[in-house]
């Protein structure tokens, strides 16, 4: 059976939802977490996203994410396929660490109390897991985005976007004394709400008024059978890793042919190379071919002994190339 559709577009909004493989552990410990929060950080560096909020559990995570640039599925493919390879490699196991597709709820971003409704789930599911005593306040709870939104004096994450959530609270941001604002409301929800307005938002496709349904509904309509990263997209990791490649060139003065007749690691293309794995989510095999610089295997070996030596080469202040 096919894959249902995801439905992708600038600026689209979504609660993704993600459960370990047989419910097991995602997050072993705070270390974990750690490299799980450095990882999405360089997942929204190469992609963009913008981070709502997010909460890590045991043996699942939350995130609201909003996409500029209509890429969930090649970020989400990035995102989980490099955490497990550094989940397993710390524990020393292998194979599937998350089970099956992750989920993806499209939300309304009007400013109607959709994206409010979804950030307080998000917010508040470590009080309703029963992971927090009566007494504790939510942000005891550290590893959600949480007590990052109360934090008015500590830098907040670049990736990490707050005006909008603390907006549809009637919250300023950039004012004196937000955090404790957002702080009193939350944990008057806390105290007053039952689990029965939140039960609707982990279900279902969508969250958002029945204008927004039928729009998203629309969309379906006009990708019916193109899967769910068919050409559509405006932009893919292919279309962002080729802009780069045109910059490089041009910069360079090299025209494109050049690049099959030099040796595979000429050091123009390794730093090409490092560019685009580190800038965009294409797979090394892609690089490899567009840049006729042999297997993946081959350029992943480069690619690895390059990063061994690059600390090196910063404490001698090598000049790298202007790409």
């Amino acid at each position: 059976m096919a894959r249902k559709l995801r439905i992708q577009y600038p600026g689209a909004i979504y609660h993704v939802m993600n459960r370990g493989d047989h419910q097991e552990r995602i997050f072993c410990d705070d270390e974990d977490r750690k490299r799980f929060l450095a990882t999405l950080a360089e997942g929204c560096e190469k992609t963009g996203w913008q981070i709502h909020s997010y909460c890590l559990m045991t043996n699942h995570l939350h995130l609201v994410i909003e996409t500029p640039n209509a890429n969930l599925v090649e970020g989400m493919k990035w995102l989980l396929g490099v955490y497990t390879a550094r989940f397993n490699r710390r524990h020393k196991v292998f194979g599937h660490l998350f089970s099956g597709r992750y989920k993806a709820l499209i939300v309304d971003g009007s400013g109607n109390g959709y994206l409010k409704s979804v950030g307080d789930y998000v917010h508040l599911n470590p009080a309703r897991a029963g992971l927090l005593r009566p007494e504790q306040p939510l942000e005891a709870y550290r590893w959600s985005s949480y007590p990052v939104y109360l934090a008015d004096t500590s830098p907040r994450p670049a990736w990490l976007r707050v005006d909008r959530l603390l907006g549809e609270w009637g919250i300023r941001w950039d004012q004196p004394g937000a955090g404790a604002q957002f702080s009193a409301v939350m944990e008057a929800r806390r105290q007053a709400e039952r689990d029965q307005e939140f039960k609707p938002v982990p279900r279902g496709w969508c969250v958002g008024s029945q204008q927004f349904r039928a729009e998203m509904l629309e969309h379906i309509e006009k990708q019916r059978g193109q899967w769910h990263y068919g050409a559509e997209l405006s932009e893919s990791a292919e279309a962002k890793a080729e802009r780069l490649i045109t910059q490089a060139l041009r910069v360079g003065g090299i025209r494109p042919e050049q690049l099959a007749s030099w040796r595979k690691g000429h050091p123009f293309k390794m730093e090409l190379a490092a560019k685009l794995r580190a800038e965009t989510t294409v797979s090394v095999g892609w690089i490899a071919q567009r840049l006729a610089m042999g297997t993946r295997g081959y350029l992943a070996r480069l690619l690895y002994l390059k990063g061994q030596t690059s600390a090196g080469a910063q404490q001698s202040n090598q000049p790298g190339l202007n790409i």
